[in-house]
């Protein structure tokens, strides 16, 4: 496989319902886990461009994802080691038909977000997400 295919990004979709923060996760592939909207950056993209576009077609989300990212993990993949960077989206649309429709999806609160992903740094990127929100609002207030 090509080197590019190692670089990849994702967001972590983010809402807040009653003054409470969500998450939404997703179904892999084959349904055997949750996941965040992920993939390979496309060469013509950025990553936040790229993981936009992700979030798109694995979740049928839009909306604001940040410039810069929350963090980064790995996973083995294809005989190697993939580096995700994640950025944080807050949903402001959600289509009810969209390309890759297969895959369920659910709000969920933080903590549930945290228990189901398997990689451990992702879980700590979760983790801190609320801080990472307020530290991203409060800079855009003194813009």
């Amino acid at each position: 496989r090509p080197d590019f295919y190692y670089i990849q990004s994702a967001v972590i979709p983010y809402r807040y319902e009653h003054d409470r923060l969500e998450v939404l996760m997703i179904t892999s592939r084959k349904k055997k886990r949750w996941v965040i909207p992920k993939g390979i950056i496309e060469p013509e993209l950025s990553a936040a461009e790229s993981a936009a576009k992700e979030a798109l077609e694995e979740a049928g989300l839009e909306g604001q994802v940040s410039t810069i990212p929350i963090g980064a993990y790995n996973y083995d993949k294809w005989g190697g080691t993939c580096t995700v960077k994640v950025f944080a989206m807050s949903v402001q649309k959600m289509l009810t038909d969209w390309e890759e429709s297969f895959r369920d999806r659910e709000w969920v609160d933080l903590e549930t977000a945290i228990a189901r992903v398997e990689e451990n740094r992702l879980k700590e990127i979760l983790n801190e997400l609320p801080s990472f929100i307020d530290s991203s609002l409060s800079q855009s207030d003194t813009k």
